[in-house]
């Protein structure tokens, strides 16, 4: 039981790092700031692996129903909640990143709109020579 408090508690460490990484890249996301978009994407995939890995280590069918104690109950679910509140920021903070990403996308499409039809307007304003010539005369 010990063995599985403690994995829920190492789970747990990597949700905060998780959770620290969207928190800083966020700030950078809602000033439009997206250079770091790969490597934030990077990163966050190595941590995701770190937690499944943890994940499978976590076997709840193995866990003897006599070995909980009072201790150990409390320990689990102190673990347990806290690894659910990281959960749940990690989701709000998600829902923020994508919502920083479509504005930004929907930003760039309505530019690239604009300088379309602005494209437009300038064309049909060239200047259009008939092969007249001026006269240097003049």
């Amino acid at each position: 039981m010990l063995r599985i408090i403690e994995l829920i508690n190492h789970k747990n460490h990597y949700l905060e790092k998780f959770y620290s990484l969207n928190e800083s890249e966020l700030l950078n996301f809602v000033k439009g700031d997206f250079d770091n978009l790969e490597k934030f994407y990077q990163t966050r995939e190595k941590i995701l692996e770190n937690i499944r890995y943890i994940d499978n280590q976590i076997d709840i069918n193995k866990i003897d129903d006599t070995a909980i104690n009072i201790e150990n109950k409390r320990g689990l679910r102190e673990a347990l909640a806290i690894k659910d509140e990281y959960v749940n920021r990690i989701l709000a903070q998600d829902l923020e990143v994508l919502e920083c990403i479509e504005s930004t996308k929907s930003a760039i499409i309505r530019e690239l709109q604009e300088v379309q039809h602005n494209k437009k307007a300038v064309s049909s304003y060239k200047l259009k020579t008939f092969g007249s010539k001026l006269s240097e005369k003049a």
